[in-house]
């Protein structure tokens, strides 16, 4: 498909939100430009919707080509959410053409996240969460996935699913800036869960001190009580409770002497 700057907006930036786009700039006395043509050609049929290939003609769009820093031609750069995410130049072998569709492609473990997260959007709690399942066990690699569906799972009241899932990953090694915030606030949520009904808690494991379960979300308590000992406005309380405590304490003693002191 040919468009120029009148149509690039809908066929190019608005598409990307959907699928990738692939903007060969070219121009028609260009030969590495003709034989790259067919390639991108048959590819679009095989790829079909999971792909949209169109074509500018340099040339005749100047601007165009400009904007996006086009200096050599043939530049085959790909959109992805209306933004420039990768680009090649020349004409390439179909192998390596085929290559660079691939890596703008979603894996299957995405695709099975990203139908996980609609049904959890559209109130399908039990799909979403099967679908999610579904995608980690796909990629168990992707730290992201994992916390998707420790997310899900807490949202259901499925804590010690959830706590599991958080124990599996390893947040200094794994985890990028964006998901070591959620792994944390997650863990935070849970703590909070656990410590909210530390009674019932208590009760499990006095009945039952082989109580796995119980056990481990005591592991919550003690988590809870590290986070509080590590604020400083909290150690600084407990530092003033102690001092006036010893000074009630010793307080007569310390008195007595210094009233003998005195009548002396």
């Amino acid at each position: 498909m040919d468009i120029d700057a009148s149509t690039f907006q809908t066929e190019v930036i608005d598409a990307s939100t959907r699928v990738p786009v692939l903007v060969d700039f070219w121009a028609p006395w260009c030969g590495p430009c003709r034989a790259l043509s067919p390639v991108l050609d048959r590819l679009a049929v095989e790829y079909g919707n999971r792909i949209r290939i169109v074509k500018v003609n340099s040339d005749d769009e100047h601007p165009l080509a400009a904007r996006y820093g086009v200096r050599s031609i043939p530049n085959v750069k790909a959109f992805v959410d209306g933004q420039v995410v990768d680009e090649f130049l020349g004409a390439q072998p179909e192998s390596a053409v085929r290559a660079f569709i691939d890596a703008l492609l979603p894996s299957p473990a995405e695709i099975l996240r990203q139908r996980g997260r609609e049904a959890l959007g559209a109130g399908d709690v039990e799909q979403g969460i099967a679908l999610l399942t579904e995608a980690r066990a796909a990629d168990p690699r992707r730290a992201g996935i994992s916390l998707d569906l420790a997310e899900a799972l807490f949202s259901s009241s499925r804590s010690r699913e959830a706590s599991l899932i958080l124990e599996s990953l390893n947040p200094i090694a794994t985890l990028d800036g964006a998901d070591e915030h959620r792994f944390a606030q997650l863990r935070i949520r849970l703590d909070a869960a656990a410590t909210s009904d530390e009674p019932a808690l208590r009760a499990r494991i006095d009945r039952d001190p082989a109580d796995a379960a119980a056990i481990f979300l005591g592991q919550g308590f003690m988590r809870a009580g590290m986070m509080m000992l590590a604020n400083p406005i909290v150690l600084a309380i407990m530092a003033v409770i102690a001092v006036v405590g010893l000074v009630y304490y010793y307080w007569t003693p310390i008195s007595a002497f210094f009233v003998g002191i005195w009548n002396r």
